[in-house]
């Protein structure tokens, strides 16, 4: 219900199950968090999707099982944003529930025009993975993560892009492409300038308030 390519410098993960819109299983997820956590010999990695769907968020039977609240959301948003390489997001269709974490844990996001983003996690009773919050935030603001986390509302690809939630917004047919295209340089750089100019652009530590 994945495949994967580890062959040469660009790694990519395909979540392959378009008759349930790519909703994820607890198999699904690990898979992909020893993906991503073997893809620190990578030099970019592309995570996408097949159909219309990009990911619907957790599978609904397994949610009901406990999978809503499992930390392998963590584990694997915390492997995607640990990457040294340059990581893309692209993101074929609409992106919903839990699904968020990995995309909003990945250096950069693209998506085609028809794409919509919502996380209806408060409605479902549950907790946002602990990270995901912050990583939003940092992207469009607080306030546009409260309208997407507490208002409950539905996000067009082109509102997304105007928010900075997604970065380019590109065909369907050059989805991919636009992605390799975009690692390119990366991937032909001298890794070290790769991976330092990727720290350079991490985000300032947020102080520890004093006591």
């Amino acid at each position: 219900m994945i495949d994967f390519d580890r062959e040469g410098p660009v790694w990519v993960a395909t979540i392959n199950r378009p008759d349930k819109a790519n909703s994820l299983t607890h198999e699904m997820l690990v898979a992909l968090a020893e993906f991503m956590e073997d893809a620190q010999a990578a030099r970019a990695v592309i995570l996408t999707g097949t159909g219309k769907v990009f990911s619907a968020g957790a599978d609904l039977d397994e949610a009901r099982a406990g999978l809503a609240v499992s930390d392998i959301w963590e584990r694997l948003s915390g492997a995607i944003a640990a990457l040294p390489g340059l990581s893309i997001c692209a993101l074929n269709g609409t992106l919903a529930g839990g699904a968020m974490g990995m995309a909003l844990a990945c250096d950069l996001r693209i998506c085609v025009p028809g794409g919509k983003f919502f996380y209806p996690v408060m409605k479902l009773g549950f907790l946002p993975q602990p990270s995901d919050p912050a990583r939003m935030a940092t992207l469009i603001g607080p306030a546009r993560s409260k309208l997407i986390l507490m208002g409950g509302q539905k996000i067009t690809a082109q509102e997304a892009l105007t928010f900075g939630l997604v970065d380019r917004i590109v065909p369907a047919e050059e989805l991919m492409q636009s992605a390799r295209d975009i690692v390119a340089d990366t991937v032909a750089a001298t890794p070290e300038i790769a991976t330092g100019i990727k720290a350079m652009c991490a985000p300032p530590e947020t102080p520890a308030e004093m006591p």
